[in-house]
C-alpha cells in the first residue's frame, strides 16, 4: 500500500437496515469478524477500525481473520494491504474503562505472534497486523505520549525483565512490533482548533516520517451544530496543512463523517462531493449506513470514488471569519438544544440498537445550557429528531446574519447542498412536539428550496401520532420505516 488507507470501515451503528450476515437486528461478536472481511473483500475498504471504545471488542480478531479467511490474507496481507486499526478508551475521560486500554496494548504482540505463525507456515513475510492505536477525545499531547510510552516501556520493555533465571523474552518470546503509531481522535472545538499544536507537541523529539490525525464530525455537530462542525474541520485541516509545511513530517488527516447530513453527509452517492469539499483528507470513514443502506454496487462505487481520488490541498478559508460564524451558530444551537432535549430523551428509547455497545461518556457538554440534561450519543440523537421530521441540521442557523450567508456562498457552498438534502425530511408537524420557535425554523427553511419526501413525512406523522397516544410499539415501527426511507438511522 502506498501511503495510509483511503477508506476506513467503521463500526458506527448508524444503519437503518441490519447487514445480511448479522444474526438478528444487532451486530455483535463474530458478526464483526465477518464484517471486516466483507469490508475488505467485497466493498474495497482498505482499513477496518476495531473498536473497543464504548463497546466490547474481540482481542482475538487477527487470529480469527487469518484462520477463517487465510487465502484472502495471503493475497493481501493484514497490516500491509489491509489495515486493522484499534480504537481504545481514553483513560483520562473514561476512567471506568481505563484498564481496557492496557489490555488492548498488551494484546498487540499476541496478534503479531498469530500472524507470524500463519505467515511463517506459508513462507510469507510477517507484517505487524496491528501497529496503530486510535485514542479518542484527545485534548493534549500527553495523552498520546502515555499510550506510546506505555507500549514501548512496559509492553515491549518487559522482554528484558528477569523472572527466575531468565528474561521474559527467553520465557515467552520477543514482543513485536517494537513500536506503534498513536493516532489522536480529536472531538471538541477547542482541541480541534489546537490539533496542530497537539500534534506538534507530540512529534517533538520523535523521528517520525508521517502522522495520522483523526478529526471528528459527529461530536462537534452534537455540541455546536452541523454547520459549525464543518467549519471547525475546515479550519483544523488548514492548520494541519500549515504544520505539515513547517515540519519534515507528512500529516495524514482522517475525517469521521457519517451518512446523515447532520453528521457529515458522506454516503456512497455523495462521496465525490465530500472529497471535493475536504480534499486534504487522506482517510474517509465508511460507517454502517454507508455500507448497508445502499445497493452493493452503489457502495462499491462510493468506496472506489474515495480510494481513487487524488489528495489535494485544503481550500483556503478566512479562518477568523469562519470561526465568527461558528460562534453565532453554536450560540443559537445551544439555546435550541435545551428545547429539544425532552423530546430527544422521550423518543430515544424507541430507536433500535444496531450494534452491541456500552454507555459512551462522550463530549456532549451542555450542562450550562440545558441545566444538566443528559442526551444520547450522536447517532441516537440524530435519529430521534429525524424520526419526528425535524432534521437537526436546521438547528443553530437562526444565528446566521445576511453577511454570514454571503460568506458561506463563497467559502463553503456545500453547506447549502447538505441543508437541502436534510430538508427533504422536514415535517412541519414536528413543531407539535419540538419546542423550537417557528420563526427560528423559518430562518433555516428560507436558505434553500427543497422537495419534501412524502413517504418519510407519512412515517414521521405516524411517529408523532403514536407519541400522542403513547403507543410505543407504533412509535418504534414508524421510526424504523422513516430510517429505511432516508437510508440512515441517525
Amino acid at each position: 500500500m502506498d501511503g495510509p488507507p483511503r477508506v476506513m470501515s467503521t463500526q458506527h451503528p448508524d444503519n437503518a437496515v441490519p447487514p445480511f450476515f448479522a444474526d438478528g437486528e444487532v451486530v455483535a461478536d463474530d458478526d464483526e469478524i465477518q464484517e471486516a472481511y466483507y469490508a475488505y473483500t467485497h466493498l474495497g475498504c482498505d482499513e477496518q477500525m476495531w473498536d473497543f471504545e464504548g463497546k466490547e471488542g474481540d482481542e482475538y480478531a487477527v487470529k480469527k481473520l487469518l484462520s477463517r479467511y487465510g487465502d484472502s490474507f495471503l493475497a493481501a496481507p493484514l497490516g500491509a494491504d489491509r489495515r486493522l486499526t484499534i480504537r481504545g478508551p481514553n483513560p483520562d475521560v473514561e476512567e471506568s474503562e481505563a484498564k481496557v486500554l492496557l489490555e488492548i496494548l498488551e494484546s498487540i504482540p499476541r496478534s503479531y505472534d498469530a500472524a507470524a505463525t500463519f505467515y511463517g507456515e506459508h513462507d510469507h513475510e510477517t507484517v505487524a497486523p496491528i501497529h496503530e492505536v486510535i485514542v479518542p477525545m484527545v485534548t493534549d499531547a500527553g495523552q498520546l505520549d502515555a499510550v506510546h510510552d506505555y507500549y514501548t516501556d512496559l509492553v515491549v520493555g518487559q522482554a528484558d525483565h528477569v523472572v527466575g533465571d531468565r528474561t521474559v523474552a527467553d520465557w515467552v518470546g520477543e514482543f513485536r512490533p517494537e513500536r506503534i503509531a498513536v493516532i489522536p481522535l480529536i472531538e471538541d472545538r477547542e482541541s480541534m482548533l489546537r490539533a496542530d499544536e497537539i500534534v506538534r507537541s507530540y512529534l517533538a523529539g520523535r523521528d517520525v516520517d508521517e502522522q495520522r490525525v483523526f478529526l471528528a464530525r459527529s461530536d462537534p455537530a452534537l455540541n455546536y451544530g452541523s454547520l459549525s462542525a464543518d467549519l471547525i474541520n475546515r479550519v483544523a485541516l488548514a492548520r494541519l496543512a500549515d504544520l505539515e509545511r513547517e515540519l519534515d513530517t507528512t500529516i495524514y488527516p482522517i475525517l469521521g463523517a457519517g451518512s446523515a447530513p447532520f453528521r457529515g453527509h458522506l454516503t456512497p452517492e455523495t462521496a465525490g462531493d465530500v472529497v471535493a469539499a475536504f480534499p486534504s483528507v487522506e482517510t474517509y470513514t465508511a460507517q454502517s449506513a454507508f455500507k448497508y443502506d445502499y445497493p452493493l454496487e452503489t457502495v462499491r462505487e462510493g468506496v472506489a470514488t474515495l480510494r481513487d481520488a487524488e489528495r489535494g490541498e485544503p481550500h483556503a478559508i478566512d479562518r477568523e471569519r469562519a470561526l465568527a460564524v461558528v460562534d453565532r451558530v453554536a450560540a443559537a444551537y445551544s439555546e435550541q438544544v435545551s428545547r429539544v432535549a425532552p423530546l430527544v430523551n422521550r423518543v430515544a428509547e424507541f430507536v433500535p440498537d444496531r450494534r452491541a455497545r456500552k454507555l459512551h461518556v462522550g463530549l456532549f457538554g451542555y450542562s450550562r445550557d440545558v441545566e444538566g440534561d443528559t442526551l444520547p450519543r450522536a447517532i441516537t440523537y440524530t435519529a430521534t429528531l429525524y424520526s419526528v421530521g425535524f432534521p437537526p441540521s436546521i438547528m443553530g442557523l437562526s444565528g446566521l446574519t445576511d453577511d454570514d450567508v454571503a460568506f458561506l456562498e463563497d467559502a463553503f457552498p456545500r453547506f447549502f447542498d447538505v441543508l437541502q438534502a436534510a430538508l427533504a425530511y422536514y415535517n412541519p408537524r414536528s413543531l407539535e412536539v419540538v419546542d423550537v420557535p417557528e420563526s427560528e425554523v423559518e430562518a433555516a427553511l428560507e436558505l434553500v428550496s427543497a422537495d419534501r419526501n412524502e413517504t418519510h413525512r407519512e412515517a414521521t406523522d405516524a411517529v408523532i401520532d403514536a407519541l400522542d397516544r403513547e403507543d410505543g410499539d407504533a412509535v418504534e415501527s414508524a421510526v424504523v420505516r422513516a430510517a429505511r426511507e432516508r437510508q440512515f438511522l441517525g
